[in-house]
């Protein structure tokens, strides 16, 4: 899995999901965003995520989404409605989400 999305050309949408594990296993956790994952990628209007955790626990994900009605009908997708809610109660000490529209993007690669 490329950890950089290939989005396409602006505007489109980012869901910033910043977090702080909390000192728990997370076995479970890991396990369900593989499915969380698999099932956002069935979603016409997902193009991709770029997630990183560091040691401390601290991480953040971002996703890319075509536009604002399917990052609603995401968020209310039942599966992904009982991630959340076990990342509230269980995974989580904090999280923020933050949604933004993405009007302008440039970039470098190599080859």
């Amino acid at each position: 899995m490329s950890y950089i999305s290939d989005t396409p050309k602006p505007p489109y949408y980012a869901v910033v999901f910043t977090s702080i594990n909390a000192d728990t296993d997370h076995a479970e956790h890991n396990t369900l965003s593989e499915r969380m994952l698999e099932l956002a990628q069935g979603y016409d209007g997902f193009l991709g995520i770029e997630p990183a955790r560091n040691t401390d626990g601290t991480g953040v994900a971002v996703s890319y989404w075509r536009d604002l009605e399917t990052i609603q009908k995401w968020a209310m997708d039942p599966e992904h409605r009982i991630a959340k809610e076990k990342g509230r109660t269980l995974w989580y000490d904090l999280y923020r989400i933050r949604i933004a529209k993405v009007e302008r993007e440039y970039g470098h690669s190599i080859g």
